[in-house]
C-alpha cells in the first residue's frame, strides 16, 4: 500500500479526479481518500513512480508519506 499527500485535493471533485487518475492505472485498486488530511492511500499493481506521475498528469502533484 502507498500513501500520498496531495495538497491540492480540496473537494469532492478533486477526490474524484484523484481516484480516476489512480483507477486508470489499476481498475481493481483499493483507493481511500481523506480530504481533511489531503491524503490518499493506494493499494494497486502500479509502481509508486507511475502513481505519482498519474497524479501529476491529473493536476494533483503528490508526495510520498
Amino acid at each position: 500500500m502507498m500513501r500520498f499527500s496531495v495538497p491540492k485535493m480540496k473537494c469532492g471533485g478533486c477526490a474524484e479526479s484523484v481516484t480516476s487518475a489512480l483507477r486508470n492505472l489499476d481498475e481493481n485498486a483499493l483507493i481511500e481518500i481523506d480530504l481533511d488530511k489531503k491524503e490518499v492511500e493506494f493499494d494497486g499493481s502500479a509502481s509508486r513512480e507511475d502513481a505519482l506521475a498519474a497524479l501529476v498528469a491529473a493536476g494533483y502533484p503528490a508526495s510520498v508519506l
